[in-house]
């Protein structure tokens, strides 16, 4: 599994989306081709609150949890919203469109 310089998530993932948690929070979800990707983002805590603070451009306490989730091996990501679903400025009324900071992992 090693190889030259970083590797892209997009490599290793089945699925990256976004949806609203409720009308103040977004779920992200990366779901993994296969355990031993997910095993090594686990193992490596190759998620974490700073690493999607950074990439939202939040402060840390806005990423509420991150959560290992064995039977779909996955990694879920709950995040508190800039601003509520549905009030002037949102411009994501369903959170669908939220996942592409993530397509920016390196590993």
């Amino acid at each position: 599994m090693k190889t030259k310089g970083k590797r892209s998530i997009m490599k290793v993932a089945r699925v990256i989306r976004s949806k609203n948690s409720g009308p103040y929070e977004l779920t992200l979800d990366i779901m993994f081709k296969d355990r031993r990707y997910y095993e090594l983002f686990k193992k490596k805590k190759l998620i974490t609150a700073d690493k999607i603070a950074a990439l939202y451009g939040v402060d840390k306490a806005a990423v509420l949890k991150i959560i290992y989730f064995e039977p779909s091996q996955a990694i879920k990501v709950t995040l508190k919203r800039k601003i509520p679903s549905g009030t002037p400025g949102d411009t994501d009324i369903y959170g669908a469109q939220q996942h592409a900071p993530l397509l920016n992992i390196k590993f």
